[in-house]
């Protein structure tokens, strides 16, 4: 099917809420959105072309910019647009557009726009807003287990060199930022209007793409439905280098999660999924491809979200590949509107639980946090745990040691203003585990893994973390 173009040209010398509007009008128009930016520039005052078409991209509605270096007919005739829209402002004027568009059929429309728009339309999308807080230094917590800054960071350049082996439940998650409008006059509910959706990967998706934006090589095995949003979550593990095996189960739709936001806070969330357990065939073929895949691996990370796909005979089956291979295990077992397990992930060097995931793995809701995590370790007969704790930071125990005298220690959280908590235990569990199987003690995988959590908190939706973003939060 061929795709309806759209096209919109100005000077753009300074962007301003119109500006962004008639935009979002014209995207709506087509399939892809092109603006033209004169090649002109009054005075030293105003932006260049580049600098403004710099502009526009930041905006995350146009999908091509281009300077219009040789004037604006030459290239509408050459682009052949099947819509060309302008401002309200122009319906009655001369355009010299409309020569050229009627000569191949095209469409000309004139448009102010919807006037609803958000502060953030003005800089770019809320979604990808790259981290630039600055994350609190635990001071004492460094001082204590004596860590050192350059050994960290030369711990981080180490990942790339680790094969990682990562098995769970994909999640695709959709966020639809919205305008408020009002309350409704009919019944006492809030009215929205859509402004813009953005997908990104989540569940065991986002730790194996964390894992390969830091330098691993990274497997990736789960299951999906036969739809749409499998077919994207491909596309998007393969940008992010992940080598996903994505095996189709067709009792189940891909799983989809709905934030519905405003004014940067989630208001509604709606979930598509299935809870069933896979088939014996479907566990036979991803135990097949794990045996495989652990022959290699440096760290098998488990992320189980209770939907189906680690059944606990094909958790027993990987792990005892992953011991037989001499590979570090890591897991997480996340428990909200679904129940999970965390202490069934047997012989595990790191568990990474929230302390109500640990509560209900021990179904123990009175003992203190340092009784349920050591109770957690010997149950689970793992070597360490991180115990997140939300806002407070995280509650890291281990195994006695002769090496190791003490046995638990907390990390304030880092970031303290955080823009969404979303994925922030998926990076501390990527970060903290890859930081284990490259030779970190448990108190350096903690501290780097905490960093990856405050950098994560720090903007919209679950990005991955490239290892450059680490390295300039430990700098």
């Amino acid at each position: 099917m061929t795709k309806k173009t759209v096209f919109v040209s100005g000077n753009f010398y300074s962007l301003h809420p119109g500006h962004v509007r008639l935009l979002r009008f014209a995207a709506e128009c087509g399939d892809t959105l092109i603006v033209g930016v004169y090649n002109n520039r009054p005075s030293t005052d105003v932006p260049s072309p580049q600098e403004r078409a710099d502009a526009l991209n930041e905006l995350g509605i146009v999908d091509r910019v281009a300077i219009l270096e040789n004037g604006l007919l030459p290239f509408i005739e050459d682009l052949k647009p099947a819509v060309i829209v302008k401002g309200k402002e122009f319906e009655n004027t001369d355009n010299i557009e409309q020569q050229v568009i009627e000569k191949y059929g095209g469409a000309l429309i004139f448009s102010a726009g919807e006037a609803t728009y958000s502060g953030s339309d003005l800089l770019s999308k809320e979604s990808d807003q790259k981290s630039n807080t600055r994350l609190f230094n635990p001071t004492d917590y460094i001082s204590r287990h004596n860590l050192s800054a350059s050994t960290m960071l030369e711990r981080v350049k180490s990942f790339s060199s680790l094969k990682v082996l990562v098995v769970g439940d994909l999640i695709v998650d959709e966020y639809v930022t919205c305008e408020a409008l009002g309350m409704s006059r009919e019944d006492p509910a809030l009215v929205v209007t859509p402004q813009h959706t953005d997908r990104f990967i989540g569940g065991a998706g986002i730790v194996a793409s964390h894992a390969a934006m830091l330098g691993a090589s990274v497997r990736f095995l789960s299951v999906v439905g036969r739809d749409e949003i499998a077919q994207d979550a491909a596309k998007k593990l393969s940008d992010f280098n992940v080598n996903a095996t994505l095996i189709e189960d067709q009792s189940r739709p891909t799983t989809l999660k709905q934030r519905y936001r405003a004014q940067g806070k989630t208001m509604l969330r709606v979930s598509h999924l299935r809870q069933h357990e896979i088939t014996k065939e479907l566990q036979h073929s991803l135990a097949e491809r794990a045996e495989a895949d652990c022959k290699n691996a440096d760290l098998v990370l488990f992320s189980d979200f209770s939907y189906g796909c680690l059944p606990q005979d094909l958790v027993n089956s990987i792990t005892a590949s992953a011991i037989k291979n001499g590979a570090i295990i890591a897991a997480d077992s996340q428990s909200s509107s679904q129940i999970g397990d965390v202490s069934r992930f047997k012989k595990a060097q790191l568990l990474s639980p929230t302390e109500f995931e640990a509560r209900l793995a021990l179904r123990d809701q009175t003992s203190g946090l340092a009784q349920i995590a050591t109770q957690l370790i010997a149950t689970s007969s793992c070597n360490s745990a991180f115990i997140k704790l939300g806002e407070s930071g995280v509650f890291v125990v281990t195994s006695p040691s002769s090496e190791n005298e003490q046995t638990s220690d907390r990390i304030p959280a880092l970031n303290k203003n955080p823009r969404d908590v979303s994925g922030a235990g998926d990076s501390m569990l990527t970060v903290g585990s890859m930081a284990l199987a490259s030779g970190a003690s448990t108190w350096e995988a903690a501290y780097l893994g905490s960093v990856a959590a405050g950098i994560q908190t720090s903007r919209t939706g679950n990005i991955p973390i490239s290892a450059e973003e680490l390295l300039d939060a430990l700098q």
